[in-house]
């Protein structure tokens, strides 16, 4: 990835939410650890709300943030999460808001993804959600109903705003798919480490770990293993052998059975330092792994 691709103005002036993602990647590999990442839908329980369990989850140890944009047909989403997104719709959140979460978070200096879905990022059209998400101080989006054979005009507005363009792969990926899908892509690779919906497990699938390895030798992108993973000893197991872990279910759930808003919020912060204390316990991590 060349340095204007990566963010990073001519000359060294200025800096994207794209080159803000590489370098917390690139600090998290420093000490010898895993990033962070959390998952949260914009608008939910309410505008304000998300956001202020946004900026407490990162003062409280999350690196990376994905704002989920709330879509009626969450195809990728388990129950938890579908609950989230329909209370934020019936308060009102829309994709505009969902970029006013990203540019408040985006101003803690935290990267700031979008996860969507491809048809709310065609209805508001590709380059202006690209402008529009530049100007907030995004990082990126996630896509995961996207495939790198439809994504052209997206991919190619992406790069004309220094966005990171972050695809998928799953167990069941062969290995030409897994190639062809992170030349396709950039940021870092979502590694899906079950077949099936997002939410909170016992255990993180067995799975994941082969994903990636099998994801590693075809890539130097940074690979973040997502959906299932809820406590802070998944979370310290998935970082021994992946170079981010993403947490999504678990936070939405501390808002959806607090007794207040404001009890959602410390919630969530409480889990964040938890998971963030996970990620860096060191015993038993294959050093080897990510290097």
């Amino acid at each position: 990835m060349t340095g204007v691709e990566n963010g990073v103005e001519n000359g060294g002036v200025g800096t994207s939410g794209s080159a803000r993602l590489a370098e917390v990647f690139a600090t998290a590999r420093s000490e010898g650890r895993a990033a962070l990442i959390a998952y949260l839908p914009a608008g939910f329980p309410t505008h304000q709300t998300s956001i202020d369990a946004l900026l407490a989850m990162v003062e409280a140890g999350v690196d990376i943030v994905e704002v989920g944009l709330p879509y009626s047909d969450p195809l990728m989403d388990g129950p938890t999460i579908q609950a989230a997104t329909e209370m934020a719709l019936r308060n009102g959140s829309t994709t505009a808001l969902g970029l006013e979460v990203v540019a408040e978070v985006a101003a803690t200096g935290a990267p700031a993804l979008v996860m969507t879905y491809w048809n709310l990022l065609e209805h508001y059209g590709v380059e202006e959600f690209a402008r529009d998400l530049a100007d907030a101080g995004g990082a990126g989006v996630i896509t995961p109903d996207l495939t790198p054979e439809e994504g052209g005009p997206w991919f190619e507005a992406a790069k004309a705003h220094h966005l990171d363009r972050v695809l998928l792969v799953a167990p069941s990926s062969t290995d030409s798919r897994l190639q062809y899908v992170t030349a396709s892509g950039s940021g870092f690779v979502y590694a899906a480490s079950t077949m099936g919906v997002t939410g909170t497990r016992n255990a993180v699938s067995g799975s994941a770990e082969t994903l990636v390895r099998r994801t590693r030798a075809v890539t130097e992108l940074p690979i973040a293993v997502g959906l299932g993973v809820s406590t802070p000893e998944q979370a310290a197991e998935v970082a021994a052998y992946a170079d981010g872990v993403i947490v999504g279910s678990a936070f939405v759930r501390c808002l959806l059975d607090a007794a207040s808003p404001a009890a959602g919020v410390a919630a969530a912060a409480s889990l964040a330092r938890e998971l963030a204390a996970g990620v860096r316990a060191a015993d038993g991590r294959d050093a080897g792994v990510r290097s």
